[in-house]
């Protein structure tokens, strides 16, 4: 009897313990991206000639 409340006394004292807590400095995310875009246009020749000839349209 007593070796049991001894096993008991022990399963009772092993609780674990789980603790959520802030970090005390601030934290950093370091991102290195590269954005890079190209355009592209086709025109047809009957506008790119209309735009050679008015340099001015736009």
């Amino acid at each position: 009897m007593a070796s049991l409340i001894a096993v008991a006394g022990l399963v009772a004292a092993c609780n674990p313990t789980v603790k959520v807590e802030a970090p005390d400095k601030p934290i950093v995310i370091n991102l290195n991206v590269k954005i890079e875009q190209e355009v592209r246009i086709k025109v047809d020749k009957d506008v790119e000639s209309l735009v050679n000839n008015n340099p001015n349209l736009f």
